[in-house]
């Protein structure tokens, strides 16, 4: 289902919200201004937002109401939505990441919201907080995350994130036409601002809303049943439970609100150091709260008695100077900078600058009061498009931090990371951001000399033995089973040119792709026969074959093959106005090739060699989309979830070295054996794909005679060993019939013609 959602014009905004609360209706005007909060990093080990939070309040349902949710806009908290949406499916983690699947789930989400006239609103995190002050919280969970998916690789649980499932979500957005925006650092004051101001509810899974004070409520992503649409035809919603920090303060003596700030930085947050927690509560002498004596299900001694503690207070102003003498008088004024500091980040604003990002009909450049310093000289281009998502916050860390943490993913620890095989192009990316600012001075010397002499970031020497200028980043990785800072210079290769940042979107797409192809060692000639959009994958595909380590075997080059072909037979069949809409033949192979995949029921091992360089694919995908979109796409970009799918290229994998042939899981399908042996010729060239084609004919009686096309033991097919990069057997030039060759044409319409405007 398409949604279409119009972000232009006053009106509207004006929108009267109707929130159905038990058994009686109340109206919010959206017209007037309000504001609100929130963090996108999800309980990653466990710690996020105000501890322990969370599983007090929602484990007592008498701080909440239940409403029926309808015809209001509905701002949302975006990597809480696509985390959420992610890890509460029982999607693949181990295998790389189910992205088709995901997109279904995201497509259901939207469509749900729409049955119910709820207008969304997505708010994206952008890069890290240019102050620093939550690094080493961000550094905690690298490491969290590293161990976690260590323990997946060896088959116990753990909680991963698949690396391309945020390009994944922001892509479906826009096909959706979902209206979203990308912050330029974490998300969550904007998230709270844009309530406030619309005085709308806020959906996430953060704690920190537990003490916003928000006109429109907070609905915690744990009681939103999106996927139990309720009521009549024309009255339909979405059951869910909604918090008020006034019904909340009313359990408690009905304290101040205003105390909840003061609540949130003493009992723990993201940004107070815990020794002053531990100090607090050591010396504080609160009452005792016998457990469950009033919450039921889930209670905290701690946070019951603290809030009761603070209940005797009327000001904020009274109960602060009380914690700092507990705390102790000749750390006062330290603490009072930390403790008010904090509080301050739960205060927010009359007005809200998304407000007038979403109502207007071109995407507005970011707020400049309060733009980190790298970003205030950057062209409006460039901000232009981190607002609008289309250039990851990976680009912002490196042009305000000089540095960036790399995602940890299920592979083999004891090898190196997989994100060594990409990085080439993090080092062109590096060059491309920081060598003009470098020469105006805009990097600071410790910027471009730090780090010298070590790894692979070290010393580039100039004549007599001077230390060159030039930019590096720090990048923090896996090393083993640790988080690990590298600091790595800023490089191009040979023969690609200099762009100068500013004039980028205005250089020729000769230029643009010149640095591209250069960048993942590619000759453009390659891209002639292909499809635009699996322009990029293939170039990938061959940086990745060129820089992974160990080389990847024949069956794993033929499975992501076949995995490109599924995700392109798979959106072509469903599409009405492609040719191949409602083809029995697609659909049949598509069929074939999705029983092959790895179900979660499934007793089968993970093969951790397979799922190391499926990650190293991963990584060299990742990277370079970010430098197309850099590049202001010299190359379209592909819909990263008809790329990849963990459980169908580990079956696909498993199948082919079992002995299944490529011919026959494509029989019946003359398109699909087109694409995958142009894909197949684009990365083996024309003397390894014609090896391949031979003896297509006898594959396809083969596959007749196997029902479903279930080969055995082929010529193509012999072990895992390195450097096979032949393809399965078959034909696509000789022997072909009238019908097979009208199918090629009619596919070549589809794709060489459009590919020529792209690298010409």
């Amino acid at each position: 289902m398409r949604i279409s959602i119009t972000i232009g014009g006053a009106t509207a905004l004006k929108r009267v919200c109707h929130i159905q609360i038990a058994n009686h209706e109340e109206e919010v005007n959206t017209s007037h201004a309000s504001h609100i909060t929130y963090d996108n990093t999800l309980h990653f080990c466990g710690i996020m937002g105000v501890h322990g939070l969370t599983s007090f309040v929602e484990g007592n349902r008498q701080f909440f109401k239940d409403i029926r949710l309808r015809d209001c806009r509905l701002v949302i908290d975006g990597c809480s939505l696509y985390f959420r949406l992610y890890f509460n499916s029982g999607l693949d983690q181990a295998r790389g990441g189910d992205y088709d699947t995901f997109v279904v789930l995201v497509r259901q989400f939207f469509a749900a919201l729409s049955e119910c006239g709820v207008q969304p609103f997505v708010v994206l995190d952008g890069g890290m907080d240019q102050t620093d002050k939550k690094f080493k919280t961000l550094q905690d969970r690298a490491q969290c995350k590293i161990r976690e998916a260590h323990s997946l690789s060896r088959g116990s649980r753990g909680c991963v994130l698949p690396l391309l499932v945020s390009q994944v979500f922001i892509q479906v957005l826009s096909e959706l036409g979902v209206p979203f925006v990308q912050c330029i650092s974490e998300a969550d004051f904007e998230i709270a601002s844009l309530a406030k101001h619309w005085g709308c509810p806020v959906l996430t899974s953060d704690s920190d809303f537990f003490i916003f004070d928000l006109k429109g409520g907070y609905l915690p992503f744990s009681f939103f049943q999106w996927s139990n649409v309720s009521g009549k035809a024309t009255e339909r919603y979405i059951p869910a439970l909604h918090f008020s920090v006034n019904r909340f303060c009313s359990h408690f003596n009905h304290m101040n609100k205003h105390l909840l700030p003061l609540f949130a930085v003493v009992i723990g947050n993201d940004y107070t150091p815990a020794k002053i927690t531990e100090i607090f509560f050591s010396r504080v002498e609160l009452e005792r709260v016998p457990s469950g004596r009033k919450y039921g299900r889930s209670s905290s001694p701690r946070i019951e008695g603290f809030l009761l503690w603070l209940s005797q207070f009327t000001c904020p102003v009274a109960a602060l100077e009380e914690v700092l003498d507990i705390l102790c008088e000749q750390r006062k004024g330290n603490v009072r900078t930390q403790l008010s500091l904090g509080m301050q980040d739960y205060q927010l604003p009359d007005s809200s600058s998304l407000a007038q990002y979403f109502s207007s009909p071109q995407p507005a450049l970011p707020d400049a009061q309060g733009l980190p310093a790298a970003l205030v000289c950057q062209p409006e281009w460039l901000l232009r498009m981190f607002a609008s998502g289309k250039l990851s916050s990976f680009i912002l860390d490196v042009l305000v931090h000089q540095k960036v943490l790399l995602v940890a993913q299920v592979e083999n620890s004891n090898l190196p990371s997989s994100h060594t095989a990409s990085l080439s192009i993090r080092k062109t990316i590096y060059s491309l951001l920081l060598e003009k600012a470098r020469q105006v001075g805009q990097i600071p010397q410790a910027v471009s000399q730090r780090g010298r002499g070590r790894g692979r970031g070290g010393p580039s020497q100039g004549k007599g033995g001077q230390q060159c200028d030039v930019p590096c980043v720090d990048e923090y990785d896996r090393q083993v089973l640790n988080l690990k800072k590298n600091t790595v210079e800023a490089h191009r290769p040979n023969g690609v040119p200099q762009l100068d940042l500013a004039a980028t979107d205005k250089a020729s797409i000769k230029v643009r792709l010149q640095i591209l192809l250069g960048t993942l060692g590619v000759m453009d000639h390659i891209l002639q026969p292909l499809p635009p959009h699996l322009c990029l994958p293939v170039c990938v595909t061959n940086f990745w074959m060129n820089n992974c380590k160990p080389k990847p075997s024949q069956p794993l080059l033929q499975a992501i093959l076949l995995g490109l072909v599924y995700g392109e037979l798979s959106w072509r069949k469903a599409h009405p106005n492609d040719p191949l809409f409602g083809s029995k033949a697609s659909a049949s192979v598509c069929q074939r090739l999705s029983h092959l995949r790895v179900n979660p029921g499934q007793r089968r091992g993970l093969d951790l060699g397979v799922a190391h360089l499926l990650s190293q694919w991963q990584s060299c995908m990742w990277v370079a989309m970010f430098l197309n979109q850099l590049l202001c796409f010299p190359l379209p970009e592909p819909q990263c979830a008809r790329l990849f799918s963990g459980t169908l290229l580990h079956g696909l994998e498993a199948a082919i070295r079992g002995g299944h042939e490529c011919e026959c899981l494509l029989a019946g399908d003359a398109v699909a054996w087109q694409l995958y042996s142009i894909l197949l010729e684009a990365l083996t060239g024309p003397a390894a794909s014609a090896t391949a084609s031979r003896g297509r004919g006898e594959g396809q009686r083969q596959a007749q005679q196997r029902g479903r096309g279930h080969g055995g033991r082929g010529r193509g097919n012999e072990g895992r060993g390195r450097g096979n990069r032949g393809g399965s057997r078959g034909n696509r030039s000789r022997g072909m019939t009238s019908s097979v060759s009208a199918l090629d044409n009619r596919f070549a319409l589809f794709t060489c013609d459009d590919t020529q405007q792209w690298w010409a």
